[in-house]
């Protein structure tokens, strides 16, 4: 296992929001990454309550150089990273990494840090203050996936993603989300 992923050996490439990157996506996947509402409440409204989310690893670590960027973070500074697998009828549809720095961990987000299996976007999406700053995409390689990983999930092709910096006044933290092709014929 990577020390700073359970999910992927390497960071993925991440491409800015514009129109060159995305001409090339898919229109079934361009529902899932452009979607402006919380993916936890689309998903809850499709699989009802067999929705779930399963945590895949969730510690303190050092986020990658890009991550630390998009987050103001020096370079040596930890963040809590958490890995999750969201489930549709048995099946998982997304895997999602957060990056939450320390800070951003005071007051009423304090919770953040003790999700367990509640979703995420259920308590993100409920601040009054919430803010979305940016939006990258990446088509991310069948090897940069962690093996065991890849194999539990059948990914045998590239697999798209959105990367989001919200902020919750002026604190941040940063999702990435990516598309099992199960989640695509979902709708």
């Amino acid at each position: 296992m990577h020390k700073r992923s359970a999910i992927f050996l390497r960071q993925p490439d991440w491409y800015s929001n514009r129109s060159g990157t995305r001409s090339g996506i898919p229109a079934d996947v361009a529902s899932w990454i452009f979607e402006t509402c919380s993916l936890t409440q689309r998903l809850k409204k499709t699989c009802g309550v067999r929705f779930r989310v399963a945590v895949v690893h969730q510690r303190w670590t050092r986020p990658w150089p890009d991550e630390a960027r998009l987050l103001h973070l020096g370079m040596h500074q930890w963040a809590l990273v958490r890995e999750v697998q969201l489930f549709c009828h048995r099946k998982p549809v997304i895997v999602a990494r957060t990056v939450i720095p320390s800070d951003t961990l005071k007051g009423s987000q304090r919770k953040l840090a003790s999700l367990g299996t509640r979703p995420l976007g259920e308590v993100i999406f409920t601040y009054p203050g919430l803010r979305r700053h940016s939006l990258d995409i990446a088509n991310v390689a069948c090897h940069d996936w962690n093996p065991g990983l890849r194999e539990s999930l059948d990914i045998n092709r590239q697999t798209w993603g959105r990367r989001t910096v919200y902020g919750i006044g002026q604190r941040r933290l940063l999702v990435c989300e990516f598309f099992l092709p199960s989640v695509l014929g979902l709708g």
